[in-house]
């Protein structure tokens, strides 16, 4: 993200995803409770989304996620920005609004895979499993979005050093 503050559609965007992954958590536990029988089901249909019918989500969401982060990580480079996960969460001396600037990069992620996870559930299960669907968009959008933006800050960081460009231009 740039510096500049985010547009209204980008907030709304992500409060959207904020607000929709509060209320399918909730509506999850208190649909179908938490019990080990629920826990059994809840992770044999993670692993069974591996095959079958709309796989390609598994290659889509981490390559949206990588798309996202491309342009982040290279700022993050140019702005002298530690890894943007710890920072966000454990550096006190980092910027305020870093976890924020992740979310709102994530937002649109998030709620491409929760569409399509819910697609993939009426489709497959005839059914529906909020806290599922949550699960599978942190799995393939989130936990990727973070990992690629590490993973590009440092190649980032490593070009600009090699170059001897100014980082902070």
């Amino acid at each position: 993200m740039s510096a500049a503050e985010p547009s209204s559609v980008a907030r709304a965007m992500t409060w959207l995803a904020v607000g929709l992954a509060a209320i399918l958590l909730v509506w999850g536990i208190l649909r179908y409770g938490w019990s080990m029988d629920i826990h059994q089901r809840f992770w044999a249909d993670i692993f069974d989304r591996i095959h079958g019918p709309m796989t390609f989500r598994f290659y889509l969401q981490p390559v949206m996620a990588a798309i996202a982060a491309l342009p982040d990580g290279v700022n993050d480079a140019r702005a002298g920005h530690k890894s943007f996960f710890w920072s966000a969460l454990w550096d006190s001396s980092a910027p305020k609004g870093r976890l924020r600037e992740g979310l709102i990069s994530t937002a649109r992620v998030v709620l491409l895979g929760l569409s399509m996870d819910v697609i993939y559930q009426f489709k497959v299960l005839d059914r529906f499993y909020p806290g599922e669907a949550l699960m599978m968009a942190l799995l393939l959008a989130v936990i990727p979005y973070f990992v690629f933006r590490w993973i590009v800050e440092r190649a980032a960081r490593w070009w600009f050093a090699r170059k001897g460009t100014n980082t902070l231009a």
